[in-house]
């Protein structure tokens, strides 16, 4: 397995615009997840944002907040993960938005607490698709080819395979897998129990899971064990 900037195998993803109990949070928190990560596509504010984080401050884990709307960057998170949308056409999602955020907040910046994620969307269907535009009909061979500019060309520390809402296409996950040689390799989407999280964690580095937590709690609880078990797969 390459070496990973940040040693996680194992991640959930919290989204400030749903909700989510005490005893529930309480539950993922304690979970033996590896961190925690703030976003969402959607309904992100600076409001619900910063609640959510004075709840997982309560529990000795690290905080990510992946950011997606300049109004909703908060202070006070351990890192602050920043997506290049690289199948989109809209270079808004590239470098836009990026530039108008480092103008905005210049010296502000704390770049030491920023990774970078070259994010590759892969369900046409999700609202992250639908606001970026990302091409999403990409066979496995042109997603890898996304992956090897954002591992090779651009030097980037993640390449983020999201299908946001469904669980991926495996033959993808690996083809991609075998071209990325220095990025950490993350895959979200569909994760609804530890088949799916199993398949996953064998082939990439980190494995995101998300909805599971307020579809079906305990289902996600037990993809923490079931990546944080299973090899990574020799290619």
């Amino acid at each position: 397995m390459r070496q990973m900037i940040q040693p996680w195998r194992h991640v959930f993803k919290l989204d400030p615009d749903r909700e989510l109990g005490d005893r529930e949070l309480e539950a993922v928190c304690l979970s033996g997840t590896d961190a925690i990560l703030v976003g969402g596509s959607t309904g992100v504010t600076y409001e619900n944002t910063v609640a959510l984080l004075a709840r997982v401050r309560q529990y000795r884990l690290t905080c990510a907040l992946e950011i997606s709307d300049l109004e909703a960057v908060v202070p006070g998170f351990d890192l602050y993960m920043i997506p290049m949308v690289l199948n989109s056409p809209d270079t808004d999602w590239i470098l836009g938005h990026h530039r108008r955020a480092i103008e905005r907040y210049g010296s502000l910046i704390p770049w030491e607490q920023l990774l970078t994620e070259g994010y590759i969307v892969l369900n046409g269907d999700s609202s992250v698709a639908r606001l970026t535009g990302a091409d999403s009909s990409l066979s496995g061979e042109g997603a890898a080819a996304y992956a090897q500019i954002a591992d090779k060309l651009m030097s980037l520390p993640v390449v983020y395979l999201e299908y946001s809402g469904v669980f991926g296409d495996m033959d993808t996950v690996r083809t991609v897998r075998e071209t990325v040689e220095h990025s950490q390799l993350f895959y979200g989407g569909g994760i609804t129990g530890v088949a799916e999280a199993g398949q996953a964690a064998a082939l990439c580095d980190t494995v995101v899971v998300g909805n599971v937590i307020y579809q079906d709690l305990q289902q996600a609880l037990l993809t923490v064990e079931a990546v944080k078990r299973t090899p990574q797969i020799e290619l």
